[in-house]
């Protein structure tokens, strides 16, 4: 039966669970069962929710402390008919967390989809391998950058600074993603500039460089837009989803005119994940979920950055991300947010090589310009992969020595 299975942490004073997981799984299909004639009960068989597990956990006197009272805690796993929504996103997350996520301590922590209901969602058009083809980058993590301070500046500030970063040898540039359409910088002439810049410091340095431009205005007219990207070059897309949609990063990654590798951004998603009793487990919005919907790269906050996550929660999105799914492709995580030379050695081992090192102080912020900042981040890379420390690399490679000095080192655990 093609089906999908929600699984939900729920904090409750009574805990009486068996009660609360079926009026969950009526409450979200046919709304009562018990008092319905037989008829009735056998004509709504196949759009019943089904309660297919609980699991009490013990009580926590830290969460005790929070509600100021005594909360019961416990799993639910529901299974929902597909015969009751459409296969797309929206209708699956309205289905099985739309009103339920205004009632009580409620967090969707995880969705098991059936194989049936799977084939709905390619995933990734390009995934880690496709976009290791384009680059010609195998067995190392890919290096990457962010413009900085580029609002109010102008074209000519936008190529030296892409020029910069690319010659350091980063493998991937991204806009920063508040960088929307404007007169000083338009989304086409960025695109243009970006091409030129790029062939020209391919033939210097023999690497090539992606750009990822922000696609954004009215969601309207966000597939044309990004055909007409293409068309000029762009030879990746930065998507700020979760102002969008998922169903709108689908309906781009699946666009046969749209024939570029695309970038999620985790902006907004701090609305939706950051609380243990409500909203969305990390690993399943940002992980699961937006590598169904068809992103090629995710970015989320990293354990040890400026704006961290808990490791195993980042841990989590991660291995969502790259896990074997017959016939999906892997996504690149890009574990992001205050990101240092010093942190590649922890980045490498927490990761692995199929993850993308990406930072934007980091780069910017070495002593000696952009350049020197992604040659440093390539230098830690070889030294990590060539079972070198850092700090004896450092004796030779001049960047990297800088950025240990100005950062420091973070020690792997």
């Amino acid at each position: 039966m093609s089906q999908i299975i929600a699984t939900y942490l729920v904090h409750d004073r009574k805990g009486e669970w068996e009660k609360k997981a079926e009026g969950i799984a009526l409450g979200l299909t046919v709304g009562s069962w018990t008092n319905l004639p037989q008829i009735e009960q056998e004509q709504l068989k196949r759009h019943k929710g089904n309660v297919i597990g609980i699991t009490e956990l013990p009580e926590e006197e830290r969460v005790n402390g929070y509600f100021g009272e005594s909360r019961k805690r416990a799993l639910l796993k529901i299974a929902y008919p597909a015969a009751n929504f459409s296969p797309d996103l929206p209708a699956i997350l309205t289905t099985v967390f739309g009103k339920l996520s205004l009632d009580g301590e409620v967090k969707l922590i995880d969705l098991d989809f059936s194989e049936e209901l799977l084939q709905a969602f390619p995933g990734p058009k390009y995934g880690v391998e496709g976009i290791r083809e384009r680059l010609g980058v195998y067995g190392r993590p890919l290096t990457m950058s962010i413009f900085k301070a580029v609002i109010g500046r102008d074209l000519d500030y936008f190529q030296n600074q892409l020029r910069e970063q690319a010659l350091g040898g980063v493998d991937l540039v991204k806009d920063d993603e508040i960088l929307f359409d404007n007169s000083l910088t338009p989304f086409e002439k960025r695109i243009e500039t970006a091409v030129r810049v790029l062939l020209d410091t391919e033939e210097e340095t023999g690497e090539k460089t992606l750009y990822a431009v922000n696609l954004t205005g009215r969601t309207y007219e966000l597939k044309e837009k990004a055909r007409r990207a293409v068309e000029l070059g762009a030879s990746a897309l930065l998507f700020n989803v979760f102002a969008y949609g998922l169903d709108v990063l689908q309906a781009l990654a699946e666009d046969p005119q749209i024939t570029v590798p695309i970038m999620a951004h985790p902006a907004v998603s701090g609305a939706l994940t950051p609380s243990e009793f409500y909203g969305f487990e990390h690993a399943l919005l940002m992980g699961k979920l937006l590598r169904l919907a068809g992103a090629d790269l995710v970015l989320f906050p990293s354990p040890y950055g400026s704006v961290a996550l808990p490791k195993e929660k980042a841990l989590g999105i991660a291995s969502e991300l790259t896990g074997n799914w017959e016939g999906v492709k892997k996504a690149f995580p890009v574990p992001s947010a205050g990101i240092h030379p010093g942190m590649v050695p922890a980045l490498i081992q927490d990761f692995g090589i199929d993850s993308v090192i990406n930072a934007g102080g980091g780069v910017h912020g070495h002593p000696g310009g952009a350049e020197a900042g992604g040659k440093a981040f390539r230098q830690a890379v070889d030294a990590v992969l060539n079972g070198k420390t850092l700090e004896k690399a450092a004796k030779t490679e001049t960047e990297l020595a800088q950025a240990l000095e100005l950062w420091g080192n973070v020690v792997k655990k």
